[in-house]
């Protein structure tokens, strides 16, 4: 079997960085929330703690995983790597639509739910890198059919938008929209792109994710869905006018 090829220093470090700062972003986040409803510092500083140690353990459970080899066995049904994307996309789910996610949705800002999605700018940059040295498929890039660099663009300017003003209702609306649509694309991708489905050929296989620390990809895909549940839930539960977000008396404006 051909080895893989060697990544460069970019994409080796790029990838884990970016993990490691949703990671900072959770923890952070769960602060912030905590202490914008009202809880007494150190019930906020323990909940941020356990969402530092809830997140870590999964990503240290992750590379450990990766780090037998394991990742990389096909032949045997389902294949692990499944059990890591599938188990992430749960984890992420359900953490969104547990009591710890409706704290998150109400206690962050509009603008700040928006804006952590703009970590996805620096990591399409980081996969493009991968696909050019040939580390990644390239169908995974936006040579490909991976276009999440729009929503990474989209939150930073966003973002933006909300530090100046107060974007309309509309655009919030579109950007979830936008962003998920083109999240689950590009995961199907992903996912078809295992040997188990090869759906782009012997040429494009997706096997850089059995290896660490690129195999934390799944993070990031897990990090950007739980921001999403948890954009949607604030959208609907605030009380917002028509003509914008963030308006006197929407929770968590």
């Amino acid at each position: 079997m051909t080895p893989p090829p060697i990544a460069s220093l970019l994409v080796t470090v790029g990838i884990p960085a970016v993990a490691l700062v949703l990671l900072a972003f959770l923890t952070l986040g769960t602060l912030l929330a905590e202490r914008r409803l009202g809880s007494a510092a150190p019930v906020a500083r323990r909940r941020a703690l356990f969402a530092f140690a809830g997140m870590g353990s999964w990503m240290l459970l992750i590379a450990l995983v990766a780090r037998t080899g394991v990742l990389s066995n096909f032949e045997s049904r389902p294949p692990p790597m499944m059990g890591v994307f599938f188990g992430t996309l749960i984890v992420a789910v359900v953490a969104a639509a547990s009591p710890f996610g409706k704290r998150l949705a109400e206690g962050l800002p509009l603008g700040a739910l928006v804006g952590f999605q703009a970590f996805r700018l620096p990591l399409e940059l980081v996969m493009h890198q991968a696909a050019a040295e040939g580390v990644m498929p390239s169908v995974m890039s936006w040579n490909g059919y991976n276009f999440d660099i729009v929503t990474g663009t989209a939150a930073a300017g966003l973002g933006l938008w909300f530090a100046l003003g107060k974007p309309p209702r509309i655009a919030v609306v579109l950007f979830n929209l936008v962003g998920s649509v083109l999240l689950f694309v590009v995961s199907l991708v992903a996912l078809l792109a295992l040997p188990i489905f090869a759906v782009f050929g012997p040429d494009q296989l997706n096997l850089w994710v059995t290896r660490f620390p690129f195999t934390w990809m799944a993070v990031m895909v897990g990090g950007a869905l739980l921001g999403h549940v948890l954009l949607a839930r604030k959208l609907v539960a605030s009380r917002m006018a028509p003509t914008g977000v963030g308006a006197a008396g929407a929770p968590g404006a």
